[in-house]
């Protein structure tokens, strides 16, 4: 009787440790496939990392930090790098601007795995500097898959270029009422991209765009989330400049502003 008597109040308390409830841990953010892109195409360096340490900065070193926020020296062990001109060191540290709660405190960032976008620092290879104050990002497997992805297609020779501006455009009129084509072409940081716009009776209107000179290569309308259509969504400008629609005539002028907002459309936005 004496023995049962005993174990009996430990069997209650490993009951009620047991069924505590579990720590909840909110799930990371995610993150667009253009907020990623935006960022990894300006990162010499991207690095995947967890952080060992945390100190604040105060004084002078810390005098342009803007209201709300703290000035924090992150040390960082690396877990991999995904993209930069040659190896970094197992353990690096960085300078970041946290932003405050409400309640006037610091995010909690220690152990915390996170993706870095950043450029190193001359003289000090244990050292990175981040493009900007939001190019520090909480990692998760579809944010890493993301930045992978996109860090491959941008090194890609046959990699889309950057959208500066549209070049020129033209519209053709079809031999029946409706039908005509509209092909417009892109300035880029390389080589031509083109778009051709295509309506027919009887069918939907069409596009379709190429990254070549040669009409054959033409491409269907990209996917969203790919990195063709991150340069098009995100590259396009909002409107076919005025001087180029001058030099049309008017019904031609009229059928390329539609043409190109139907691609606008079916791109949709760049940030949504």
């Amino acid at each position: 009787m004496r023995f049962f008597a005993f174990v009996a109040p430990a069997l209650v308390l490993c009951g009620t440790a047991a069924s505590a409830p579990a720590r909840i841990t909110a799930p990371p953010p995610v993150y667009r496939y253009a907020e990623v892109a935006g960022l990894a195409i300006k990162a010499p360096v991207v690095v995947d990392g967890a952080i060992r340490a945390v100190v604040r900065i105060k004084g002078a070193e810390a005098v342009n930090v803007p209201p709300g926020y703290i000035r924090l020296y992150v040390t960082l062990d690396v877990i991999a790098l995904i993209r930069g001109p040659g190896a970094v060191p197992p353990r690096i540290g960085y300078l970041y601007d946290a932003k405050l709660d409400l309640r006037g405190d610091p995010p909690k960032l220690k152990n915390q795995r996170v993706l870095l976008f950043a450029r190193p620092v001359a003289g000090a290879p244990d050292q990175l500097q981040l493009i900007s104050n939001d190019a520090q990002l909480i990692w998760s497997p579809a944010t890493e898959a993301t930045t992978r992805r996109i860090a491959a297609d941008f090194a890609a020779p046959d990699s889309p270029p950057a959208v500066a501006a549209i070049g020129n455009a033209f519209h053709a009129a079809g031999a029946l009422p409706g039908e005509g084509e509209t092909q417009i072409f892109l300035k880029t940081s390389g080589h031509p991209i083109s778009l051709s716009i295509i309506r027919k009776q009887g069918h939907a209107p069409f596009w379709t765009v190429s990254l070549s000179e040669v009409v054959e290569d033409a491409l269907p309308p990209p996917r969203r989330d790919t990195f063709l259509w991150y340069r098009l969504a995100c590259g396009l400008p909002a409107e076919v400049p005025a001087d180029i629609l001058a030099g049309l005539d008017p019904a031609d002028a009229v059928a390329v502003r539609e043409d190109y907002a139907l691609v606008q459309n079916d791109l949709g936005a760049c940030r949504s």
